[in-house]
C-alpha cells in the first residue's frame, strides 16, 4: 500500500519525470501534464554530480545514461591569453559513491527524452500541451485539477515541477520567486575537440568564467558567464557575434569552438536567478519541487541533482508510508530544505565572489565543504 493511489504531475523536466517513474513503478496511477506541444528538443547540454548519478541508479535509468552521456573525472583550470595553459588539476569528490563516476556531462534533449521513455515504460501517462489553469486544494484529501479552464478530475497529491516559473507555486499561493543575481549565460553546442576530456574553467578575461563540458564522443556544450545584460530579443546573428567576440580572450580549445559559432551553433542566453523556498513547500496535498521550489547559478552544477533529490526522497517516502499526513510532510522537509539550502547559499557566494572580485576568497573550500555534504545521501 502507498500512501497516495493518483497523482497529477505538472512539467516534464527532470524532476517531475523522476517522479512519474518511481510512483508509477510503484503502481500509483501518474498523470503528467506539460504545457508545451511536445518534449523539448531544444538546449545545450547538462553537467551532473555523482549525487544526480546516484539517484539515476535508484530510478533503474542509469545504463541508459551512461550510454548517452560522457563520464569524466576531475576539473581543469586554464588561464586566458595565448595557449591556455592548464594552470591546475583539480580532483573531484565521487559524491554518488564508488560504483558512480564523479561528473557526466550529456546533451539535455537526451537526458529528458531517457527519462520521458522510463516514465512511459512504468505506466505514467503524459499529457503534451496540456496548461494547468486551477488547482482547488479540498481539506486534506484531494485536489481537483482544472487544465484549460476544464476539470480534469481530482487527485491524491499534486506534484508542481514546473520550473522557475511555476503556475503551481502560484496556484497554491507560495510567493517566493526566482531574483537574478547579477550573472548572465551565453551557452552554445558544439563538437568536442580531442583533447576535451574533462570540464575546464577559465577565469578571468572580458568574461567571469569561460569553460565547457564534454556531453558525447563528438559534442560538447561551452558557455560565457558575464555581468547581466538585458540580451533579451537579440537575434541568432547578434547572439553568435556577442559569443564570438567575448570568447576571442580564450585560446586552446575555444578556436574550435569559435569555428563551429562562425559554421552556424546557435548561441542562447539567460540570466542566473536564486531562491529557496525556505519552509514547507507543501499546501494541503500540493507541493513544488526542482527550480519550482529552489533555484541557484550554476557554479557547482548542482541544480539537476536537487530536482532529481527532491523527486527521489518524495517518492521514496510515498511509496514507502501507507498515509499522506504531517509527519510524511515534516521528514520529506528535514530531508530537503537544509540541503537545498546549502546548495543554493553556496552557489549564489560563489557567484557573489566572482562579481565583487574577490581574489582572497576560499571558493576551493567551498566547493569541496559541499560535495562532501553531497557524497552523503540525500
Amino acid at each position: 500500500m502507498t500512501a497516495v493511489q493518483k497523482v497529477a504531475i505538472v512539467g516534464s523536466g527532470v524532476a517531475g519525470l523522476a517522479a512519474a517513474i518511481q510512483l508509477a513503478k510503484a503502481g500509483v496511477h501518474v498523470d503528467l501534464f506539460e504545457a508545451k506541444p511536445e518534449l523539448s528538443t531544444q538546449g545545450s547540454g547538462i553537467s551532473l554530480q555523482g549525487n544526480a548519478l546516484r539517484v539515476f541508479g535508484a530510478l533503474g535509468v542509469w545504463d541508459d545514461i551512461r550510454a548517452a552521456g560522457y563520464a569524466f573525472e576531475g576539473l581543469n583550470l586554464r588561464a586566458p591569453g595565448p595557449g591556455a595553459p592548464i594552470v591546475a588539476q583539480l580532483p573531484d569528490i565521487k559524491a554518488g559513491g564508488p560504483e558512480y563516476p564523479s561528473s557526466m556531462g550529456m546533451p539535455r534533449a537526451d537526458l529528458t527524452r531517457i527519462l520521458l521513455e522510463h516514465a512511459e515504460r512504468a505506466g505514467a501517462k503524459i499529457h503534451f500541451g496540456r496548461k494547468i489553469t486551477g488547482a482547488d486544494l479540498r481539506a486534506d484529501d484531494a485536489v481537483e485539477l482544472y487544465v484549460d479552464d476544464e476539470s480534469v478530475g481530482e487527485y491524491d497529491l499534486l506534484i508542481g515541477a514546473d520550473g522557475l516559473n511555476s503556475a503551481v507555486r502560484d496556484l497554491i499561493g507560495i510567493e517566493t520567486k526566482p531574483q537574478p543575481t547579477g550573472m548572465g549565460i551565453w551557452r552554445t553546442f558544439v563538437s568536442r575537440p580531442a583533447e576535451v576530456e574533462r570540464t575546464e574553467l577559465y577565469y578571468g578575461g572580458p568574461v567571469y568564467i569561460a569553460g565547457y563540458t564534454p556531453t558525447g564522443e563528438d559534442s560538447m556544450y561551452a558557455f560565457l558567464v558575464e555581468k547581466a545584460q538585458d540580451r533579451f530579443g537579440t537575434s541568432d546573428e547578434d547572439a553568435t557575434r556577442i559569443m564570438l567576440e567575448e570568447s576571442r580572450a580564450y585560446d586552446g580549445p575555444w578556436n574550435s569552438i569559435r569555428a563551429d559559432l562562425e559554421a552556424g551553433a546557435n548561441a542562447n542566453y539567460t540570466w542566473f536567478t536564486s531562491h529557496l523556498v525556505d519552509g514547507a513547500w507543501n499546501r494541503g496535498r500540493a507541493i513544488i519541487i526542482g527550480d519550482a521550489a529552489h533555484s541557484c547559478p550554476p557554479t557547482i552544477a548542482q541544480g539537476a541533482a536537487q530536482g532529481l533529490e527532491d523527486a527521489y526522497v518524495l517518492t521514496e517516502l510515498l511509496v514507502a508510508r501507507d498515509e499522506l499526513d504531517q509527519q510524511l510532510w515534516d521528514d520529506f522537509h528535514a530531508r530537503r530544505v537544509p540541503r537545498a539550502k546549502a546548495v543554493v547559499e553556496a552557489s549564489v557566494q560563489l557567484g557573489q565572489w566572482q562579481i565583487d572580485g574577490n581574489r582572497d576568497a576560499d571558493a576551493g573550500g567551498l566547493i569541496f565543504g559541499i560535495a562532501k555534504k553531497m557524497a552523503e545521501p540525500a
